[in-house]
């Protein structure tokens, strides 16, 4: 999602267009790109949000299932990051947003890939940071805890089920459709999101709901092998790890 940081002067907000874009496509980004410049003359705002969830074990998750993840939830944001980053610094301004997850900050169990891409969009955004800085290029993560989206109706399934993780499986899965249902509303991400646009210095980390808030500070502090119990029970409904 692309945008610019200041808002128009008259009253009522500008036109907007929708622009057709597969960021799992170097040429479906690239065109966008151009044509969002070719439109705009500029880009001032990047919102990478793309993404979907992988369930399953570990074990259970194909490679090719594995890289299609990542393929849409971390490298769909390196590749808009890419395409975006020539104007940006021929501008000397910009500010790319990056949605996170809580699960780059904790690992939720039956998500390991997802999790994995989140962690990964962490690391990544964090090096972007520094080496965009000098540039007067801003960069920013946004993590909230679980959303009351409809992101289960876009999630796909790891395709070997092996019976040994059935039940705690099922218990983990059920949790979390219920964490989803039960979750922050959209309007609080993007209320953050528009917070950053708006910021004369954002800062690189912005969390969002109690859970993204208070568990990387549990994390933190408290004994791996209590934290990972709490964790497990949290989604498994089992006291042990």
């Amino acid at each position: 999602m692309f945008g610019t940081a200041r808002r128009p002067a008259q009253a009522q907000p500008a036109p907007f267009e929708v622009l057709p874009l597969d960021v799992r496509s170097e040429e479906s980004v690239e065109q966008c790109v151009e044509l969002a410049l070719s439109r705009a003359g500029k880009l001032d705002v990047l919102v990478n949000n793309a993404g979907y969830a992988l369930t399953g074990a570990a074990e259970e998750t194909s490679i090719e299932e594995a890289k299609a993840q990542f393929d849409t939830n971390f490298f769909g944001a390196v590749r808009v990051v890419n395409a975006v980053l020539p104007a940006m610094r021929k501008a000397g301004s910009g500010k790319i947003i990056n949605i996170g997850s809580l699960a780059g900050l904790t690992a939720i169990p039956f998500m390991p890939f997802y999790s994995a891409t989140k962690f990964a969009l962490e690391g990544y955004s964090e090096t972007l940071w520094y080496e965009l800085r000098p540039l007067g290029i801003s960069v920013s993560l946004v993590e909230p805890a679980f959303v009351h989206t409809n992101i289960g109706e876009g999630s796909s399934i790891a395709s070997r089920a092996l019976a040994d993780y059935d039940a705690p499986r099922q218990r983990t899965l059920a949790s979390i459709g219920r964490f989803v249902k039960e979750g922050i509303a959209p309007e609080q991400v993007a209320a953050c999101v528009l917070e950053i646009v708006e910021s004369q210095s954002p800062r690189l980390r912005y969390r969002v709901g109690t859970d993204a808030t208070w568990l990387p500070r549990l994390k933190a502090v408290a004994p791996w092998r209590l934290f990972a119990d709490g964790v497990w029970r949290k989604f498994a409904r089992e006291a042990r790890v």
